[in-house]
């Protein structure tokens, strides 16, 4: 008999015939809760799991008692219990790679809309008040020749790095647990400390993963140290920021401006005070919302999950120490 699995996210309909070659398939196109009946039950003789978002720990795990692999349909696997899933031999996915190159080019616009207040100015045109010449009240700042700090030198944080320097000439610097070579070859970046890059750099990228070490990376004391002119740029997790701290530091000037594409809360509170800045350009988590980029991604999770369950070795695989153990 085919294994079974539980698909708990909307994805295209080519996909999902690829899987249901393979598996039996109990789809949820909009599962708007976890304890939802139906798929309590389906969990129950589930050999994998399918989606992104959905927290997957212990609480979860113990209603899946056949679970071999959990795919997220995304690169990031913050919500994934590492630890619990590895303890009990389940395969942990995610879908790197396809994403990188659309999630860079978002980020980079965002800066881009940061510095030359291009969501501003839009509404300021559309408004009508758009009847002579701006003043310099309504002046971005230039990108180019520029320094850029990226916090977090990973596939997409070098892909931002490629199109700041030979797109726009600006100076690279990164934090990063380990050097990244190909990035300071192909584009001159320099490792640094974290409060260097923060005083120096005239863009800051946090592009860090979530960990526990890295909650509230940049907070009160991060944001004191940066230049008045500087403009932050978060693309990791919203958790990576204290909010508080920033929404202090946009409204007291203490730095120039913020581009935001994930928050703390998502989605964000409509009363949340970071949506009424002028200083802030806004964006509701779409790095890699492309409908090419959707579609690749869904492929490589369904890959993951045919292959993991026909006792092949997933081709991204996280926990890659379940391997010596076969």
């Amino acid at each position: 008999m085919k294994p079974k699995v539980v698909i708990y996210k909307k994805i295209p309909q080519e996909v999902l015939s690829y899987i249901k070659q393979y598996c039996r398939v109990s789809y949820y196109e909009h599962l708007e809760s976890w304890s939802n009946p139906e798929f309590l039950n389906d969990l129950k003789d589930a050999h994998g799991m399918l989606g992104s978002g959905m927290s997957i720990n212990k609480k979860l795990l113990d209603r899946a008692p056949q679970l071999k692999i959990v795919c997220n349909a995304s690169v990031g696997y913050n919500n994934f219990d590492m630890d619990e899933l590895t303890l009990r031999g389940i395969m942990a996915t995610n879908t790197p790679d396809v994403l990188t190159d659309t999630t860079a080019d978002t980020i980079f616009g965002l800066l881009l809309s940061a510095a030359r207040r291009i969501c501003e100015m839009d509404r300021y045109v559309k408004d009508g008040k758009w009847n002579r010449l701006i003043g310099e009240d309504l002046f971005g700042i230039d990108v180019h020749h520029k320094v850029l700090g990226i916090i977090g030198m990973g596939r997409i944080g070098t892909a931002i790095a490629k199109r700041a320097n030979l797109g726009f000439d600006m100076e690279i610097l990164y934090h990063n647990r380990s050097r990244n070579e190909n990035a300071e070859k192909l584009y001159g970046a320099k490792k640094t400390e974290l409060d260097d890059l923060l005083s120096k750099s005239d863009f800051v990228c946090l592009m860090t993963p979530l960990t526990e070490e890295t909650k509230n990376l940049i907070s009160y004391r991060e944001f004191e140290i940066m230049k008045k002119n500087a403009i932050f740029i978060n693309g990791s997790r919203g958790e990576t920021v204290n909010e508080k701290a920033l929404v202090k530091a946009l409204t007291t000037r203490q730095i120039a401006g913020a581009g935001l594409d994930v928050y703390k809360e998502e989605p964000i509170n409509p009363n949340h005070p970071l949506l009424k800045l002028n200083n802030t350009v806004t964006l509701p988590h779409m790095g890699s919302a492309t409908a090419e980029t959707r579609t690749k991604m869904a492929f490589l999770a369904a890959e993951n999950m045919v292959r993991g369950l026909s006792g092949e070795t997933p081709p991204s695989l996280i926990n890659t120490t379940l391997l010596s153990a076969r």
